[in-house]
């Protein structure tokens, strides 16, 4: 007994210097392997975000020059045919962009890839700060006559006028100074960031301590809550005075054949002008006032009144004045009629036809992943907005723009690969980042016009203009050097690579935007009506018209530009005509 436990005595003894060693071991390897990440993380962040490497401008590249894909400068512009057998080549650069970078940032072409970066690095520097100031609670006073907190229903809306979203900004002044302009009577806010107008509440009443979130914009003032409206009577902007800024003249056309189901409302009045029929279609929160004899009539656009073919200004009594209905409006237009009782002279009310402007995420997660695809300043945003009034989804991002989000984009932070959104945006073209895709809806845009949106956005942001001054800086003509390779490398790949592709004209959808949204949900595999179409027709703004002061009659092209750009055209044009599809609208060329 005494032998077995001197021996049970040794042994614990050597496992005690056996275990000490391996706890030694072990903390050693893990402090190797953390200065290794370390080191890693700090290497691959200097790369990939910090420093970009200087792309070589296309202009200062001599005849015989070679690219490292393999494409070869002719003159002053790289060679059309060997920007399209290209494609048929290795992916020279896709091991060094693997090693070099994150995987969107890949390209099988160098000066592709780093423009890729540099674009992506602006846009990340563009975001606005996400550390909100700490501010102190405190009552704010509002501008307005508050009148209470509503319960509101995502199916039935307490105010059923303009709707827009604001998640960083919003405040209770803002909200009823954009529904006042809009010629609404009532403002309500919800959820902190969501803004409704109306000119009549079709809700009831419930506690006001439901109402207790505060504006994302002003800490301290309540801007409703879930499920709950925080409701003001707004301040007319200009007492004493009738404004029709927002009101837009639409033009004559012939009176439907069936009115009665065209138009839920009709008065028939003794002295009718236009302001008195707007005045009723605006109380009736209907988006059209149509003026004809002998009466007024509110409503929707429908299949019975579509709105898609304007007759001659003749039948309704003269030359109208097309632009924006203002307070100095001639006086021919204010006091005549149609002359013809078969026609009518349509008025778009400051009320936005909301039956299509909800929106949600997926209910069930998509097995397939289609993607949104164009080149930047192509038009991908306002696409997105008329995709989601047209189906009623969230359409998701490669990237995260904040401002977009706050703009009520909420897919804008969904992951992309969550199936939860109808498509995703993406600007990348690499073979790889395009097999991640089951299809594709392919956005091309006027290079001419693509390269002007993007340098705008570059210097001004999603909704404003570049200067006079940024016009005229050296920045511009490095701009158009490097980018416009990448608008012709972007189409061509995508139309290898891609396994179903749907190609849009950015020209052709402002054109006809019915047909061509009919060609997009079928796409998708969406039903819409014809009557949801017709209304994201007459939503198709959006908010986003670029503000601030644009330059009249201005052409920054130069001549040695616009001979570059034009032989991308004629490379890109060839090659959808040989895929069979529609080749590029004519006005492309000449310029």
């Amino acid at each position: 007994m005494a032998k077995l436990f001197y021996r049970l005595q040794r042994f614990l003894r050597r496992t005690q210097f056996v275990f000490l060693f391996l706890a030694a071991a072990y903390l050693m390897a893990g402090s190797v392997v953390l200065l290794q990440r370390s080191g890693f993380a700090l290497q691959a962040g200097s790369r990939g975000t910090s420093s970009f490497l200087p792309v070589p401008s296309l202009g200062t590249l001599t005849k015989g020059a070679v690219l490292d894909s393999g494409m070869v400068v002719s003159g002053n512009k790289l060679d059309s045919q060997a920007l399209v057998s290209r494609l048929d080549g290795p992916l020279n650069g896709e091991v060094l962009g693997r090693r070099n970078g994150p995987r969107w940032l890949t390209s099988r072409n160098l000066e592709i890839r780093q423009l890729r970066r540099r674009w992506f690095h602006s846009l990340m520097t563009e975001q606005e700060p996400r550390v909100e100031r700490k501010v102190v609670k405190r009552k704010v006073k509002h501008k307005g006559t508050y009148i209470g907190c509503f319960l509101d229903d995502s199916k039935e809306r307490a105010l059923k006028g303009t709707v827009f979203y604001d998640f960083r900004k919003m405040t209770s002044s803002l909200c009823q100074d954009t529904c006042s302009e809009s010629g609404y009577l009532f403002a309500g806010l919800e959820y902190g960031a969501e803004c409704y107008c109306g000119n009549r509440i079709a809700a009831p009443k419930t506690r006001e301590e439901d109402c207790n979130l505060d504006c994302k914009g002003e800490k301290g003032s309540v801007c409703g809550g879930v499920g709950r409206l925080s409701v003001f009577k707004v301040e007319d902007l200009h007492p004493g005075t009738k404004t029709y800024r927002n009101v837009h003249y639409q033009g004559c056309f012939r009176r439907p054949k069936n009115s009665t189901a065209a138009f839920p409302v009709r008065a028939i009045q003794l002295n009718l002008t236009w302001e008195s029929c707007i005045d009723l279609c605006n109380d009736k929160e209907l988006p059209l006032a149509v003026l004809g004899r002998p009466g007024c009539y509110c409503g929707y656009t429908s299949t019975h009144f579509t709105l898609h073919e304007k007759a001659d200004e003749q039948h309704c009594g003269g030359t109208a004045n097309t632009s924006d209905v203002t307070n100095d409006v001639t006086s021919d237009v204010t006091t005549r009629l149609p002359g013809d009782e078969d026609y009518v002279m349509v008025y778009q009310t400051p009320v936005k036809d909301t039956r299509c402007t909800e929106r949600t995420f997926l209910p069930e997660k998509s097995q397939t992943l289609v993607a949104l695809s164009s080149f930047p300043g192509a038009g991908n945003t306002w696409v997105r907005h008329l995709i989601e009034l047209a189906t009623g989804y969230y359409t998701g991002s490669y990237y995260f723009d904040g401002t977009l989000y706050n703009k009520g984009f909420k897919g804008e932070k969904d992951y992309w690969k969550s199936g939860r959104t109808i498509c995703v945006k993406t600007h990348e073209s690499g073979k790889r980042e395009i097999e991640m895709y089951d299809s594709a809806i392919l956005l091309i845009r006027n290079p001419y016009n693509s390269l002007m949106a993007e340098f705008n956005r570059k210097c001004a942001g999603h909704l404003g203009y570049a200067s006079e001054q940024h016009w005229k800086s050296k920045e511009w003509p490095d701009f158009v050097s490097s980018y416009a390779s990448w608008w012709a490398s972007h189409v061509l790949d995508w139309m290898k690579f891609g396994r179903r592709l749907l190609v849009i004209h950015y020209e052709e959808l402002k054109r006809e935007l019915f047909p061509q949204l009919r060609g997009i949900v079928d796409f998708l595999n969406v039903t819409a009506s014809d009557e949801h179409l017709l209304c994201v027709e007459s939503n198709q703004d959006g908010n986003f018209k670029r503000t601030g002061a644009k330059l009249r009659d201005f052409d920054p092209f130069t001549t040695e530009m616009k001979s570059l750009i034009d032989g991308y055209i004629k490379t890109v044009d060839d090659a959808l005509r040989n895929s069979n599809f529609t080749g590029l609208p004519g006005e492309y060329v000449p310029r």
